[in-house]
């Protein structure tokens, strides 16, 4: 059913990857910032797993929005707020255990995720997002269940596939298109304000770098 006079909100971008006892290399944690850049300059707001005793891919995307001035969303476990990344905006304390209700819930607030590497934390957000319809991308060349899953549909269903991407900058920009296509069933846009909350270079960046996408046939400006 079409809806008409969409209400107008940021998009929620999920970044989901390895954990650091998976001994991950630094040129993947330099890709996961670079997407959490994006996703700020987009003005979407950077969901991600806000571990309490070890750094991780998802923290690192968190850790390269805020570089932009983005906005942060972390989810964690447990019921206190005492996070690995101190410098998230927003803590989602879920009382829940890891490897779970917490991931669950993870994905669940999130309207596009985007994976690298990844171990079965990863793969149980993955598999939540396939089974509630939300759009998965997965950067290609990064190992771990993103690899295995580019291109790929979770089960003979086929009820959406794992989007591959070659770049950080174009799983931000799949992400967006696939994010904004997810939430206009609720009713939804994507946000477009011509003045979004970001400042100096990270505001002109987002002017760059939206100027640029399409979403459908319509121009995202």
């Amino acid at each position: 059913m079409k809806i008409n006079n969409l209400a107008e909100r940021r998009l929620q971008i999920g970044v989901m990857g390895s954990a650091q006892d998976l001994n991950y290399e630094k040129n993947l944690e330099e890709l996961a910032e670079e997407v959490g850049m994006w996703i700020a300059r987009s003005g979407s707001i950077l969901v991600f797993g806000a571990e309490k005793d070890l750094d991780s891919l998802s923290t690192a995307a968190c850790r390269g929005a805020k570089k932009e001035n983005g906005l942060t969303m972390g989810f964690t476990y447990g019921k206190g707020k005492g996070i690995y990344q101190k410098d998230a905006d927003i803590i989602v304390v879920t009382g829940m255990e890891r490897g779970g209700g917490r991931e669950f819930v993870l994905s669940a607030s999130s309207d596009c995720l985007i994976a690298l590497s990844g171990g079965s934390g990863t793969l149980n957000e993955l598999v939540v997002a396939y089974q509630l319809g939300i759009p998965m991308v997965a950067l290609k060349g990064t190992g771990g269940w993103a690899d295995r899953l580019a291109g790929q549909f979770f089960d003979k269903r086929e009820r959406l596939p794992v989007i591959g991407a070659d770049n950080p900058r174009s799983a931000v920009e799949i992400a967006l298109r696939e994010g904004d296509e997810y939430i206009r069933k609720f009713g939804y846009k994507a946000f477009t304000a011509e003045k979004p909350s970001l400042t100096g270079a990270a505001y002109a960046g987002y002017r760059a770098f939206i100027d640029g996408l399409k979403f459908g046939d319509r121009a995202f400006r």
